[in-house]
């Protein structure tokens, strides 16, 4: 999907939909605003019902102040006029009240984007703004103040976050990316304390982000590749829908015939990936036109070392993802499928996937299907790719069932007996 090309209505509508469809607004919380290239400001109205906008509801406001549409404007539609004010180069706002990030502006904190690689560098520097009375001129200026400080992310105290971008997606995918970040630091304090990455591993990231790979023109797609196309993009899009995923965030692949297979490409939108964004790896090749995940060198070491793995999934979901911030050690041993599906679990350093995908692709063996990586992700293989998909869910659900676990009393494991005699019924 082209989403900048879809008429401001329609981008507010659809970005909205994803917002209160994953609980970041409520029905009276949140606005949305686009300035398009004649100065108009198409913005979210008041007093409608956000789980239910149509196209229709959205209002248009000229430079002049005429209002077009059959609603008012957000009450906060000051705020929003006053960010294009103070930064031209803005063309779309995000607000709204998330949990996580309303937590962090109760207790006056910023989210730290500094437990995973890439999360600082989408999301730049964060600001915090005064508590002012919502809809009130102090409120705009207290925005305006932080974002003419070149920011495009306000944090408000006791109130939420707003976030400014270039397009609306660009403002959504900091908003999104924000929240992911807040929900992970809530779930890594609750188990133990989190760990930041140090200065040099960002330079090994910034060492490994662009290995370009040769490019190869295809000649025509078999009916099984198509197939696993379809399937691919099914299940990214429910990986998506469960958070597991995030919009940019999160990589599939999947085994083709001969020395091929199937991986999703860089930097797309997850939630719109159609089968022909999926790029095909060949010989070590990636499909002309097309630009892999960026962990496609592990992925393909992992196919040429293991003919039993068929699928391999690479994400970061928030309740994996607190036990690979922090030293706390994730034992599946909970309830039988947890130990089924995950069995040893081990953590990885965080360089693994850098500067050993050899030697971590060793690791997979059918006794040992998935490991955390420290600071950076959890990955998963499996002989098909549903096998490998209910594997991750089953981690992350099994990973929320510990955290919300040691709240409430002692954790007590299967204990090795018990295990024996699954191993056993189940020929692991």
């Amino acid at each position: 999907m082209q989403f900048g090309l879809l008429h401001p209505a329609d981008q507010i509508l659809l970005i909205m939909e994803r917002i209160y469809r994953y609980g970041m607004t409520t029905t009276s919380g949140g606005n949305l605003s686009i300035m398009d290239d004649n100065g108009d400001i198409w913005i979210t109205p008041a007093g409608v019902d956000k789980g239910a906008l149509t196209r229709s509801d959205i209002v248009c406001v000229k430079p002049d102040g005429e209002i077009v549409g059959n609603h008012k404007p957000s009450s906060e539609f000051p705020f929003h006029q006053l960010v294009y004010r103070t930064r031209p180069d803005l063309k779309a706002v995000v607000h709204a009240h998330p949990p996580a990030l309303v937590a962090f502006s109760i207790v006056r904190r910023i989210p730290d984007t500094r437990l995973l690689p890439n999360e600082g560098q989408l999301c730049g520097e964060i600001g915090m703004a005064p508590y002012a009375l919502p809809g009130s001129v102090q409120l705009g200026e207290n925005i305006a103040a932080v974002f003419a400080e070149g920011k495009h992310t306000v944090m408000l105290e006791n109130h939420g976050v707003v976030v400014g971008g270039h397009t609306l997606f660009d403002a959504f995918k900091i908003f999104e990316t924000l929240d992911f970040c807040a929900r992970l630091e809530i779930n890594a304090e609750r188990i133990g304390k989190p760990i930041l990455l140090s200065s040099r591993e960002f330079e090994l990231v910034r060492a490994n982000q662009d290995i370009p790979l040769a490019s190869f023109v295809p000649q025509g797609h078999p009916t099984a590749e198509r197939e696993a196309r379809s399937e691919m993009c099914k299940l990214i899009r429910r990986s998506y829908d469960q958070r597991l995923f995030t919009s940019t965030q999160g990589t599939f692949s999947q085994r083709l015939e001969g020395n091929s297979f199937l991986i999703t490409p860089y930097g797309l939108d997850r939630n719109y990936l159609d089968e022909g964004d999926l790029v095909r790896i060949e010989n070590g090749q990636a499909e002309e036109g097309k630009r892999p995940s960026r962990s496609v060198h592990l992925h393909q070491a992992i196919y040429d070392r293991h003919p039993h793995i068929n699928s391999v999934l690479i994400a970061h979901p928030p309740n994996i993802m607190a036990f690979a911030v922090t030293e706390t050690v994730f034992d599946s041993r909970t309830i039988p499928e947890s130990y089924i599906l995950l069995r040893r679990t081990p953590k990885l350093p965080f360089s693994a996937v850098y500067s050993e995908p050899a030697q971590t692709a060793e690791l997979f063996t059918k006794d040992n299907p998935i490991a955390f990586v420290s600071n950076n992700c959890v990955i998963v293989t499996g002989s098909s790719l549903l096998m490998a998909f209910d594997r991750l869910e089953v981690a992350e659900y099994s990973a929320k069932s510990i955290i919300d676990a040691s709240s409430i009393g002692r954790i007590v494991h299967i204990d090795d007996e018990k295990i024996h005699d699954i191993d056993i019924a189940f020929k692991l």
